[in-house]
């Protein structure tokens, strides 16, 4: 993340929009969050915005616009390729989470459009799983317009107030202590989700792993 800063502290001010815009839509409108999800982008971009480089409202505007335009295009891609989009090689590794995010679709209609806008994988699937479910385009854009505006202001100043910690830490206890803190806490959450990822492989019903020389004690009292 720290050199993601770096980097896009280095352009202009509106490449700088252009490159965020650029991501949030992609997410969207090309499945491109099974690669990069889009509020990497936007919260990369709310700590620039408290750097100086971008206004924070400005680009809270940027952002909700791309998500709703990308979001458009996806639905439009689902409506006007339908079934055949589901069956793409991408998809097929995810196929029950697909279908999961279908029968949110069914069940709950333009509001897991609004839902589907705040979780990294329903955000790049939801809307062309929208337009292949035929749900009109009106009921879709007015809950696609919701949600973009919501998630893209919450997470261009939940970005804004990440960069504000980020520069108190560094005052206060110099550059690299604040770098370890933050190599601390991304490891943190880097482990957390290789144990949740493991979990979800685990066959139903599977024994969690005994402990490590549960197994020699139990030969030791003989059963």
């Amino acid at each position: 993340m720290n050199a993601v800063v770096q980097w896009l502290t280095r352009l202009p001010g509106p490449t700088v929009y252009a490159v965020v815009a650029a991501l949030v839509f992609a997410e969207d409108a090309l499945f491109f969050g099974f690669v990069l999800p889009g509020e990497t982008a936007v919260v990369v971009g709310g700590v620039l915005a408290r750097q100086g480089t971008v206004d924070p409202w400005w680009l809270a505007a940027v952002v909700v616009l791309a998500a709703i335009a990308g979001d458009s295009v996806g639905y439009e891609v689902g409506r006007r390729f339908g079934p055949p989009l589901l069956r793409a090689r991408p998809l097929r590794r995810h196929a029950e989470r697909v279908e999961g995010a279908r029968d949110l679709i069914r069940r709950r209609g333009p509001v897991a459009v609004f839902l589907g806008r705040f979780v990294a994988f329903l955000r790049a699937l939801v809307p062309a799983l929208a337009g292949v479910s035929h749900l009109r385009y009106g009921r879709f854009l007015l809950f696609n317009a919701l949600g973009g505006l919501v998630w893209g202001v919450g997470y261009v100043f939940l970005g804004y107030a990440a960069g504000a910690a980020y520069q108190r830490v560094e005052s206060l206890v110099g550059r690299g202590i604040a770098v370890l803190l933050a190599v601390l806490v991304v490891g943190a959450l880097a482990v957390r989700h290789f144990r949740r990822h493991r979990r979800d492989e685990a066959p139903p019903g599977a024994p969690d792993a005994a402990p490590p020389g549960e197994g020699s004690a139990d030969r030791r009292d003989g059963t």
